[in-house]
């Protein structure tokens, strides 16, 4: 049976922890260009996946490990069939404690692979928070030991993060292009070029990425929809679904519902 072209099915699911949740996504779509404030790392469950990271372009195949560092611009499409299926569990760089960086975005490790699993499942059956807890041990642990440096992911300097500071600073409320150049000391294009080759994504999209992050906190915090898009400056709510979607794979919709149910 030939699978349609925008064939895309996800599941977000909460945990017990504020800084941790679970994605299962099976999809033929290619993701653009984006970035996550989150540690992700996850594992292929069928299919290929051919993607940019932080180290070049990378291929994934089904039993591999997955990761991205905070920050860390991506994107994603198939390979070798029309769709692929993956799971990744998302860190708030908190829950990992020390300033660190995961090694490689690839990662052929089946112990790994097998905590995940574990870790994964235990979520997705709404299992006892013990036994959840005890599954993120693990594969934390794993992770640390085997694939991470003790260095935060490299942040920029000068001109350029000057205004990524502004941008995230009040994201709600966008500057012009003028505006960016005036606080870098450069010219408009100037801007443009050294922003994109920094942070892999010009200021317009990397604003947007900064909305729907900002957005994904209020709502699990509590806030409704149209109040969390309003606050963080989409147009409506159709905007932040939209750009929710394209950037993390889910609605706005089935992150309040997983956020929101918590684990005995």
């Amino acid at each position: 049976m030939k699978v349609a072209s925008d064939e895309h099915h996800s599941r977000v699911m909460g945990s017990p922890w504020d800084g941790v949740y679970c994605t299962r996504i099976e999809s033929s779509r290619h993701y653009g260009r984006h970035w996550h404030d989150t540690f992700g790392v996850g594992y292929v469950e069928h299919g290929a996946h051919r993607s940019a990271s932080g180290r070049g372009s990378v291929d994934a195949y089904a039993g591999d490990v997955i990761t991205t560092n905070p920050g860390e611009v991506h994107d994603g499409r198939p390979l070798g069939a029309p769709t692929r299926h993956w799971c990744i569990v998302y860190f708030e760089p908190s829950v990992l404690a020390s300033p660190m960086e995961i090694t490689r975005p690839v990662i052929k490790d089946v112990e790994l692979r097998r905590a995940l699993q574990r870790l994964v499942g235990r979520l997705e059956g709404k299992a006892q928070a013990l036994a959840c807890e005890e599954a993120l041990v693990e594969a934390c642990a794993l992770l640390l030991d085997r694939h991470t440096t003790r260095r935060p992911w490299r942040e920029a300097s000068g001109e350029v993060k000057k205004v990524r500071d502004r941008l995230a600073d009040d994201s709600a409320a966008a500057p012009t292009l003028a505006e960016l150049a005036s606080i870098a000391g450069l010219s408009r294009y100037q801007v443009l070029r050294r922003f994109e080759k920094v942070y892999g994504v010009p200021p317009h999209a990397w604003l947007l990425q900064r909305r729907a992050e900002r957005a994904r906190g209020l709502i699990r915090e509590g806030s409704g929809l149209a109040a969390a898009a309003a606050a963080c400056g989409f147009a409506d709510q159709s905007h932040m679904t939209r750009v929710f979607v394209r950037h993390f794979g889910f609605t706005p919709g089935a992150w309040r519902k997983a956020s929101g149910r918590g684990l005995q």
